[in-house]
């Protein structure tokens, strides 16, 4: 558990970000800089339907920019392997309007 230092506690931890657009990106966390920017390993962008289960594409090593980034959230890996996307149905993410 991150101890609410920031993100400094989530360093080389799961993690999943939303993004201003919407997209929801999990990967590994492995730095950060002063304007939020993220870079994250082992990372796959979770693609939400109400038709069809999760897919999940895979992207690698990822860099989000800090301008981007909605919210930033400590991922429960025991709990998120018991999941079964394949048969998890939901509405896409709106965009964040300002």
């Amino acid at each position: 558990m991150s101890s609410g230092l920031g993100l400094e506690s989530l360093v080389d931890q799961t993690i999943s970000v939303i993004t201003n657009d919407g997209r929801n990106i999990v990967g590994v966390l492995k730095g950060f800089d002063q304007a939020t920017n993220i870079i994250l390993d082992e990372s796959h962008e979770r693609v939400y339907s109400t038709k069809e289960g999760v897919q999940q594409l895979v992207l690698g090593l990822y860099i989000i920019r800090g301008d981007n980034i909605s919210i930033v959230g400590e991922l429960d890996e025991e709990l998120d392997s018991n999941l079964d996307l394949s048969k998890l149905r939901a509405h896409p993410l709106k965009p964040v309007i300002h």
